[in-house]
């Protein structure tokens, strides 16, 4: 008879041989896209900032990637909370807005094979303009800008807002590089957020830089799909696309949060209708922030419930936005 030793020993060893056997055939059953264009690492500053109990680095996204079957993933910066008007000001704002976006160029670069790094800002700072002139020249940052909106306390129906946008949107323009913006409006406080707001977006934001691809975050929403205003803005676009409207010839949108929180279960029909109505080639997968749990493997699952045909999840699972290119070009 062996030793209890030796019994727990074997009995590890057909564990993890049942795993390696049935692991890569729950992930085949799945649709799992090849890239996550929406994620977020969490430096100790920011963390302390926001609350959480830890930080959140490249490491951490990684294991979390090979545990879901992801090959590459969108890194946005987080430096614009720094920004944010509704939290209490912070000394040498800008100062920690610049260490926080070369924090995330550092730690995407350790993974540079897989991981590509966004430049984040507030758009309204004064500084917003030069921090994006200083990102376009850092190859771990140069790809995109990232904006939001909600975070920012954007008002789309203010006209000396909207002329800083413009500027910002020009600037990431002329430095071609893509915009990332999380377009609704704060939900905290309330801001009008809907039609009007996205007609601006598509009339007075989109032309001011012709040439950038722009991604819209969480289907034109927050997350989830419970926000009747998310339906009211994102049909602004679905008619500008049906009508080939030129200004939305280089817009995506990223489906991160959408499917998996709030009441979503209920709205699958909805949202797999309006990705088709957007159309599945202008479709990005995301997860958002793993920190906070909701893992890139859950948010695989909760898509994988989507209903979408074998052919929809292909090509969305294949999608390439322009600015993915640059990712081989270091």
């Amino acid at each position: 008879m062996g030793m209890p030793g030796n019994r727990s020993m074997a009995i590890n060893l057909l564990r993890c041989t049942l795993l390696a056997i049935l692991l890569p055939a729950a992930l085949a059953a799945q649709k799992v896209p090849t890239n996550d264009y929406h994620q977020h690492l969490l430096s100790p500053s920011v963390a302390k900032l926001i609350g959480e109990a830890r930080p959140f680095l490249a490491r951490d996204l990684i294991t979390q990637m090979d545990a879901a079957g992801i090959r590459h993933a969108v890194v946005l910066s987080l430096a614009y909370q720094f920004g944010n008007p509704n939290r209490p000001q912070v000394e040498d704002e800008y100062t920690l807005v610049k260490a926080e976006n070369d924090w995330t160029a550092e730690q995407v670069k350790q993974y540079g094979d897989r991981l590509l790094g966004v430049c984040g800002v507030d758009p309204l700072r004064d500084y917003a303009l030069a921090e994006i002139e200083r990102c376009s020249h850092n190859p771990y940052l140069n790809s995109a800008v990232k904006l939001h909106f909600g975070n920012s306390d954007v008002d789309l129906d203010n006209r000396e807002q909207l002329k800083k946008l413009r500027q910002v949107f020009q600037a990431a323009d002329n430095r071609h590089m893509a915009i990332i913006v999380h377009m609704h409006a704060n939900v905290n406080h309330h801001r009008p957020y809907g039609r009007r707001e996205a007609e601006i977006f598509l009339t007075q934001l989109l032309p001011a830089a012709p040439h950038s691809t722009v991604q819209i975050a969480h289907l034109a929403g927050s997350g989830g799909f419970d926000d009747p205003a998310t339906e009211a803005a994102l049909a602004v676009f679905i008619h500008a696309i049906s009508q080939h409207d030129i200004r939305v010839s280089h817009v995506y949108f990223d489906i991160s949060s959408v499917a998996g929180l709030g009441n979503w279960q209920s709205k699958k029909e909805q949202i797999a209708l309006r990705i088709r109505q957007v159309g599945v080639h202008r479709i990005l997968f995301g997860s958002d922030g793993a920190w906070s749990g909701f893992t890139p493997s859950k948010a695989i699952a909760a898509y994988n419930e989507l209903p979408l045909t074998d052919e929809e999840f292909r090509i969305i699972d294949s999608n390439l936005p322009p600015y993915m290119n640059l990712h081989a070009t270091r």
